[in-house]
């Protein structure tokens, strides 16, 4: 097998392993996503699949004395001389070394992004707890226990009284 399509296959199977379906399955909300999120992961399975079965194995070597007997050894003579004569260039990776820098720096930005949306979500789960507790206690709340907890409205609303501004 050509270093190549090993080095492309290597790479495929270890990215599959790498790669955290459940955890990104996890994040999917609705039927539909889950539905396509199995069809890419299947599709991705097949292929890399494919790439350890089709690619891992060597190609068969070539009976050059059937096709002697059946051609003529002049011209399977000249085959096999072309044929061993072909060489296949090494592949050269030129462009994985100009976006490591940057891909790392993506990575970094998305920890960053993570962490601030955790953060803002946490936040968030707080704001609608403090607000359903409100809710439910809205109706038998007297206007002392709501300034209690706002105290900010209370000074506004006592400035307002004292400056004598009703608010029309």
């Amino acid at each position: 097998m050509s270093g190549t399509v090993k080095k492309v296959t290597d790479v495929a199977f270890k990215v599959g392993r790498n790669i955290d379906w459940d955890g990104m399955a996890k994040l999917l909300v609705s039927d539909e996503a889950r539905r396509e999120f199995a069809n890419l992961r299947r599709a991705f399975d097949e292929v890399n699949s494919q790439l350890q079965n089709k690619f891992s194995q060597e190609p068969e070597p070539i009976d050059w004395d059937y096709y002697r007997k059946g051609i003529g050894t002049r011209l399977v003579d000249m085959y096999k001389e072309h044929y061993e004569s072909i060489e296949i260039p090494k592949f050269v990776d030129t462009v994985t070394p100009q976006y490591k820098a940057k891909f790392d720096a993506l990575l970094v930005e998305l920890k960053e992004a993570e962490e601030k949306s955790l953060k803002e979500s946490e936040r968030l789960e707080k704001e609608v707890a403090e607000v359903q507790e409100l809710k439910k206690k809205l109706s038998t709340m007297t206007a002392d226990e709501y300034f209690a907890k706002h105290p900010e409205l209370k000074k506004k609303f006592d400035d307002e009284i004292r400056n004598d501004n009703w608010g029309y």
